[in-house]
């Protein structure tokens, strides 16, 4: 059984159909990305699955169980648009959204003081949030989001705002809670950080799914059979590629070649050898998401 099932959900909003009949599942303990140009419907799928609205058609499951309001206890919704309240303090914020979430007031306390300690901020407890830095502020808000350890965590852009200090610092926390059985749906713009965080994904455009499936699964399909591969240059004769499609080369001791059909990398490789040719390296091109993301949903427009 999946942690979130989504099947044939619509959102309209007067003429405009921002979902349109989206269906996608979340197993138990994968990071899931969540993908799409500005305006896919993104926003609108994050506020259905949080409860913030409802959708108008198809259905939506937590653990076999029909999406309610009392689900808001077990979902973190980390959003984009960061919304502490600035005049209030870190500790008083903290333990009032805490029990928002249904905590009680002892256990809440309990959790908040656990993650101040571990990002060494136990001094910011009676700050107010308007004297934070942002990335100061944007530690609060991710404490806000974990702290009730929820069963599914939502990221928007989790990243922004974080110096690459504090990035990795909360890529390690949100690799730990994932390990400790959390599903995430993480959703960004940062198609590198995708590649290098989740395990399946789904992209969407004009409201419906146009892509889905595991990364590297995704990324394999796309691939169009180039090989790189570097060679110690130590000034021998030239090789000869010409039956090959030479995409890229360099000096005599880095290329880039198109396999044509009924060709295998491993002709090149016996080629290579055969001409002492020392290999340092020899390596499949694979494409980028951030290449795959433009050419879907260029090809949908």
């Amino acid at each position: 059984m999946s942690l979130l099932v989504l099947k044939d959900v619509v959102k309209r909003y007067h003429n405009h159909t921002a979902v349109d009949k989206i269906s996608f599942e979340i197993p138990h303990g994968t990071i899931f990305g969540l993908l799409g140009p500005n305006g896919a419907g993104k926003t609108s799928l994050i506020r259905i699955i949080t409860t913030i609205t409802q959708a108008d058609e198809g259905s939506i499951f937590i653990n076999g169980e029909k999406l309610s309001a009392s689900h808001i206890e077990v979902i973190g919704y980390l959003p984009e648009e960061r919304g502490l309240y600035k005049k209030m303090k870190v500790g008083e914020q903290l333990m009032y959204l805490a029990q928002l979430k249904g905590m009680h007031a002892k256990k809440a306390k309990s959790e908040i003081m656990h993650w101040l300690n571990k990002f060494e901020i136990t001094d910011w407890w009676n700050k107010r949030v308007e004297e934070l830095s942002k990335g100061m502020q944007q530690k609060i808000q991710f404490i806000s989001t974990v702290m009730h350890r929820p069963k599914l965590l939502i990221l928007d852009e989790p990243f922004s705002g974080l110096d690459p200090i504090n990035t990795n610092l909360i890529k390690e926390e949100i690799s730990a809670i994932n390990a400790s059985g959390t599903s995430i749906i993480f959703s960004t713009h940062r198609m590198e950080q995708v590649e290098e965080i989740c395990e399946q994904m789904v992209l969407v455009d004009n409201g419906k799914v146009i892509l889905s499936g595991e990364v590297k699964d995704i990324k394999r399909s796309f691939k169009k059979n180039i090989y790189e591969f570097e060679l110690e240059n130590r000034g021998q004769n030239p090789l000869n590629f010409e039956n090959y499609q030479v995409v890229e080369s360099s000096q005599n001791h880095y290329y880039k070649i198109q396999l044509k059909e009924g060709q295998e990398a491993n002709d090149i490789l016996k080629y290579l050898i055969h001409n002492d040719a020392h290999i340092i390296s020899f390596n499949e091109v694979l494409p980028s998401l951030n290449e795959i993301f433009i050419r879907t949903v260029e090809n949908q427009n």
